[in-house]
């Protein structure tokens, strides 16, 4: 496909003087969403991650196991929307949930850096489906993308779409830390949609520069013009450096005020993070929670 082509079809992307206007304008909007609905409702789409060097099947099942029984201390709070974990640890995960409704996502296609080889990055997304993962969030090819190889950045994404089938959702992150012009945020986020995404996503959180609410602007920007051109609801996530809940509801708000209300929930809005979760339970409960 001329994915190359589909980009001339859409506008450039805001300038950054014009990005860091509307941020500054959703930072002001932030405040009437500093209260504890909107801390549940974030806390809701929360991917609680586990991404770590010294992760073990004895630790993710602790893990998995506490996430499964945090209904009991916390009754009034939505629990998470999904326990995301390295491929390996997809099946221990599923054994831990048991009979449980709980998402699994899985990292794949090579994550962090997308540097393998495509029949590589296709085995372990098929591993990690057959061994449960209900979602999987890919990395693109950032290289490509800055030598503006575009049709072959997209043409890889949509063969792993391929490979999933259908049923399991599909988050791309753009690493947009690594991209850092509003331009290259938004063609890396149009390729991606094109390609299948399900989710647009900011980052992996294993580099320097993580989210930041500029490139969530400039995401959401591009999920809502597509929207508007093909009527397919794509989901934003933002993941890496959201650490308390007025970083989560800011996120809330630039969603809220570029897609609307109909985006803010777990199908289509979702926050990546790990110590985020304690501190908005801190905020929801109005102390300090060391659940995780």
């Amino acid at each position: 496909m001329e994915y190359s082509r589909m980009l001339n079809e859409y506008g450039p992307a805001a300038t950054a003087q014009q990005v860091a206007a509307l941020v500054d304008k959703a930072r002001t909007d932030a405040t009437r969403n500093h209260n504890t609905e909107v801390y549940k409702l974030c806390y809701s789409t929360i991917d609680l991650t586990q991404l770590n060097v010294t992760d073990s099947v004895s630790h993710i099942t602790s893990f998995t196991q506490k996430v499964m029984e945090f209904g009991r201390s916390f009754p009034a709070v939505p629990n998470v929307a999904s326990i995301c974990v390295y491929p390996v640890f997809v099946e221990t995960v599923a054994l831990a949930i048991g009979d449980g409704n709980m998402a699994i996502t899985s990292v794949g296609g090579g994550f962090p850096s997308s540097q393998t080889f495509a029949e590589v990055k296709m085995l372990e997304i098929a591993m990690a489906i057959e061994n449960g993962a209900d979602e999987i969030d890919i990395v693109i090819n950032a290289g490509q993308l800055l030598d503006g190889q575009y049709d072959q950045l997209a043409s890889e994404i949509e063969l792993l779409h391929r490979e999933m089938g259908e049923g399991t959702t599909l988050k791309v992150i753009i690493e947009s830390g690594a991209l850092k012009t509003p331009e290259l945020i938004r063609k890396a986020s149009l390729l991606a949609m094109f390609a299948g995404a399900d989710f647009v996503k900011t980052s992996t959180g294993k580099i320097d520069i993580a989210a930041t609410p500029e490139a969530a602007m400039v995401m959401c920007q591009a999920i809502r013009d597509y929207y508007t051109r093909t009527g397919r609801k794509v989901g934003f996530k933002a993941a890496g450096g959201v650490k308390t809940a007025e970083d989560a509801a800011l996120y809330y708000t630039i969603v809220e005020d570029v897609l609307g209300p109909e985006w803010l929930t777990p199908a289509l809005f979702r926050i990546g993070a790990s110590s985020a979760a304690n501190n908005i339970l801190g905020s929801i409960t109005g102390k300090e929670i060391k659940y995780f």
